[in-house]
């Protein structure tokens, strides 16, 4: 493996590059024009998209960890949520097993605090706000990137301007030639789960691809419990699921030198919620639906050499059926149905003032809606304008963006009280500098604020609900590094970033018990800081001839803290938040063959607010290992998760899998 390309350190990438496994290049603003991914078999090699990825970790003013092409698929992951397991500042929230629910909370903002995008464009849940990454797979997916603050490059929609953080999860495009892949994986707790995938030329300017995934299993997994008095080995039930998945995608070029996209997704799904194991209650039977439906387009057009525009349309619908049998209420058990629509419609225009001078105005309207069959439901309908004004200045050495994002909100309920209207001004300002002409290192900074309002759970959810929510209201404030250096020896490249934070949060929205634990509400905590560090170590090198190595250290210390002025559990740590977490990752290639090593660390946590002994959890680790052989065109692969057999909870009497095993085998035709 030669020294990384010389592109890396020249501000953008090559034109010749093809390679469409990271994101769009945000030191230009635009689209790259490379974007023509072709099948992953053709997709070069590591070391170019290791130049890519620092390329990009260099130039951002603000952080941005990524995981794409081979380094994704080799993270013993089965869904976007074991892949963000490895970013730095992440914790996720994992219910157990295959079946769990898994979200994502980042910087301890909390799950709602990250907007989750899938092609460029959110995916929405106005009734809960959180989205299950455990439903991603990773079969179709090309890259999965994660900022704090936003993306560098402010020439998108509004709504990407909205949020604390935000995940972009990119699937592959279509390609120049006609190609297809199926995969079939299987292993412990009964899974079975082939895919299918094939890109065609269509015509001179249309490409299409077409991607189909089916997943079954019964979830059934052993766990150590223990009470105080005894220790026992049960087996975790109601965990198995059975879902698919079917996208397909068009991509054109016009005449004109514009282009759009349009991309059709379903996934529909059955699974057991695993429920908390307390009072030596281990058998459940709640059943939860999920059919997701989305279609969305996208046109992109240059105009002038200083004008151009894109326009983005998408239209949704969720169904969630929710069904306990053991609730007792007039009819014996609880079947809670929710539909929830949303149309969205975007447009951002760009101008290039100065060849180092650009300005976006970009105006998003999304309008949603929720029906339920729930007694006293409010059938709340909620139309929020965006509107962003952003600039950049930059030069190859220095870059300078400012934004002021206008959120405004109305709010309709068919009965009762609504939330009314919301108008808000929030401004967000980032730099980054590199002081020495000759060495890859920058500075970077930001200031974000931002407010979050409540969901439609949040406001009438029947016995939990409270209207009189105020918003979240979050000041960012982010200060930190990054640095790579090519070298020619058996070490190749080492790249570093560390960033250090602050955030200050008002009216925190939380769910305390009330007259009972059946009967909760919503309430605002006055105030919340977050203080943390995140730093992040990859490392390149070739010990003999013919074996590569990549290293990768992530660590984070985080101290959040309930600051409410007077309040009981003032200077406790929030529940779920660990002090000190990280994660390193090693693969070692040779020929055909790929070993990959994987260790996730988290420390010791409360499950509450009050930190007392009865709310402590212990720290917690597993170690994972996989085994890949290549061929011309087909490939094999061998997974141990779990490899010390650990028994550990992510979330509080949620048990997690002991070891178990996957093996995956793929071809390509």
């Amino acid at each position: 493996m030669a020294a990384l390309p010389r592109n890396l350190w020249n501000g953008r990438p090559d034109a010749a590059d093809t390679t469409a496994a990271l994101p769009r290049d945000p030191s230009d603003g635009r689209p790259d024009a490379a974007d023509t991914t072709v099948h992953p078999a053709r997709d070069l090699k590591g070391i170019t998209v290791e130049a890519k990825r620092m390329q990009l970790l260099i130039r951002t003013s603000h952080p941005v960890q990524i995981l794409a092409g081979e380094d994704l698929q080799k993270r013993n992951s089965l869904s976007v949520a074991d892949a963000v397991r490895f970013f730095s500042g992440v914790q996720l929230k994992d219910y157990g097993g295959i079946g769990g629910l898994k979200t994502i909370n980042v910087r301890s903002m909390g799950t709602n605090h990250t907007a989750v995008f899938y092609d460029d464009l959110q995916l929405g849940n106005a009734q809960n706000g959180q989205v299950d990454l455990g439903r991603f797979s990773l079969d179709n997916i090309d890259s999965i990137s994660l900022y704090s603050g936003q993306q560098n490059n402010i020439f998108q929609p509004a709504r990407g301007f909205s949020a604390a953080s935000a995940l972009y999860i990119t699937s592959r495009q279509p390609g120049d030639s006609a190609y297809g892949n199926a995969r079939i994986r299987t292993g412990s707790f009964g899974l079975i789960n082939p895919s299918v995938r094939w890109q065609q030329k269509i015509s001179k300017r249309i490409y299409g691809n077409v991607s189909a995934e089916y997943l079954h299993a019964h979830g059934r997994y052993r766990f150590r419990y223990t009470n105080g008095a005894y220790d026992t080995t049960a087996i975790r039930n109601n965990a198995d699921v059975k879902a698919w998945r079917v996208e397909g995608g068009l991509k054109g070029y016009l005449k004109d030198s514009s282009n759009w996209t349009f991309k059709v997704y379903g996934y529909q799904s059955e699974r057991g919620l695993p429920g908390a194991i307390v009072a030596n209650h281990f058998e459940y039977s709640q059943r939860l639906w999920d059919r997701d439906l989305f279609a969305q387009a996208g046109y992109n057009k240059q105009f002038t050499r200083r004008y151009s525009m894109q326009a983005r349309a998408k239209y949704t619908h969720l169904f969630t059926r929710y069904h306990d049998p053991e609730y007792q209420n007039e009819k014996g058990f609880l079947d809670n149905r929710y539909t929830q629509q949303e149309v969205y419609l975007s447009i951002a225009n760009r101008y290039q003032i100065k060849d180092w001078w650009e300005a976006v105005l970009s105006m998003d309207f999304i309008a949603n809606k929720l029906d339920a069959n729930i007694y006293r439901f409010s059938y709340p309908v909620r139309y929020t304008t965006l509107v962003a004004l952003a600039s950049r200045i930059y030069s190859e050495r220095f870059e300078m963006q400012g934004s002021l994002l206008g959120t405004m909100v109305d709010e309709y309920v068919r009965f009762y009280t609504g939330a009314g209207s919301k108008r808000e001004l929030t401004p967000s300002f980032s730099a980054s500098w590199q002081p020495f002409a000759e060495h890859h290192f920058r500075i970077r900074a930001f200031y974000k604020n931002i407010f979050r309002m409540p969901t439609f759970n949040d406001l009438y959810y029947t016995f939990i609900g409270n209207t009189s929510l105020r918003p979240e209201y979050t000041n960012q404030y982010n200060a930190g590094f990054s640095y790579a250096k090519p070298f020619r020896g058996r070490l190749q490249y080492i790249a570093l970033q560390a960033d250090a934070y602050y955030n200050n949060v008002k009216d925190k929205i939380v769910a305390v018990p009330a007259a009972n634990l059946f009967r909760w509400t919503m309430m605002n905590l006055d105030k919340v800081v977050i203080k943390g560090v995140d730093v992040s170590l990859r490392a390149g090198m070739q010990p003999v001839d013919g074996v590569d190595v990549t290293l990768g250290v992530n660590y984070t210390f985080q101290e959040a803290q309930d600051q409410t002025p007077g309040g009981y559990n003032y200077g406790h740590q929030i529940p779920y938040t660990p002090r000190h977490s990280g994660s390193f990752t090693a693969n070692a290639s040779w020929r055909n063959w790929d070993l990959n090593y994987s260790f996730i660390y988290t420390g010791e946590r409360y499950s509450q607010k009050t930190n007392i002994l009865i709310n402590y959890i212990e720290p917690w680790y597993t170690s994972d290992m996989s085994l890949s052989k290549r061929f011309s065109r087909y490939g094999i692969t061998v997974e141990v998760n779990n490899l010390l057999n650990q028994y550990y909870d992510v979330i509080l009497n949620f048990p997690m899998p002991g070891r178990h095993f996957r093996i995956t085998g793929n071809i390509s035709f």
